[in-house]
């Protein structure tokens, strides 16, 4: 398999204290890797460093083979990198369409909006699969204000895939969502598997289980350890840091 993405003993230091400490982990095209650990483990601070909103004071990120090691937040999202945050982040007087449509304008330079401007089909394929694999394609002319709380976690995830990125970051996805809506989005997420490499970080560890491949544990800003679901819920260094003795999931 090919790397889409290779981190390499990266680091920030703030103030002396290291939220993230020589950390490395390669993402290969077309996978779906989890990181999972406690509050403060450096998480959400990674996701910072990889898409440039957050610069690092060591080490080094590469996006299909190019290093973007700080690089400008909205040139690496034009690279191919898209994110969607913990709190959606979406128009509420408009309707879930037009929030696809300006999506879809956004992450584009000038000149290629003049193109896709003038190819108003391919757009629309564009909008219509997001609308499709994020199973709002019948709330279209819904204002977003008026979706619930997992609909509006959809949308910004459409709104993210609407940009067509090749490495896609989600940072918990499921949080304040119930359980039908959490189920859901796993389905959701499971459906984007072939056509997206993605990167999840989230705290649910039954939903962590339905969508896993791959988990990364972080621990004080350190890769703590690495593998399947089987071996991380066995790993004692992960039991005693993180999950405890009910295992993973318990945790």
């Amino acid at each position: 398999m090919t790397a889409i993405l290779e981190i390499e003993n990266l680091e920030v230091n703030f103030r002396g204290f290291r939220a993230v400490d020589g950390f490395d982990m390669t993402v290969e095209e077309g996978e779906l890797r989890v990181l999972i650990g406690a509050n403060g483990a450096g998480k959400t601070t990674l996701m910072d460093l990889i898409t440039g909103r957050t610069k690092s004071t060591g080490g080094k990120v590469t996006f299909l083979g190019d290093n973007i090691t700080n690089g400008q937040e909205h040139k690496i999202a034009r690279r191919g990198i898209g994110r969607k945050f913990q709190v959606p982040s979406v128009f509420k007087d408009l309707t879930v369409r037009e929030n696809f449509e300006v999506a879809h304008t956004r992450s584009l330079s000038v000149w290629r909006n003049l193109a896709v401007s003038a190819k108003p089909r391919q757009r629309n394929l564009h909008i219509e699969r997001a609308m499709e694999l994020t199973s709002l394609a019948d709330e279209s002319a819904t204002i977003a204000g008026s979706l619930s709380h997992g609909q509006s976690q959809w949308l910004e995830l459409g709104m993210v895939l609407v940009q067509s990125p090749r490495l896609v970051l989600l940072d918990e996805p499921t949080a304040g969502m119930t359980a039908q809506e959490t189920e859901k989005t796993s389905e959701i997420i499971n459906g984007l598997k072939s056509e997206h490499s993605i990167i999840v970080v989230e705290h649910d560890m039954t939903f962590v289980r339905s969508i896993c491949e791959i988990i990364t544990v972080m621990h004080l800003g350190k890769k703590l350890a690495e593998g399947t679901v089987e071996q991380i819920e066995n790993d004692k260094t992960v039991i005693d840091a993180y999950l405890g003795s009910g295992g993973i999931t318990h945790a």
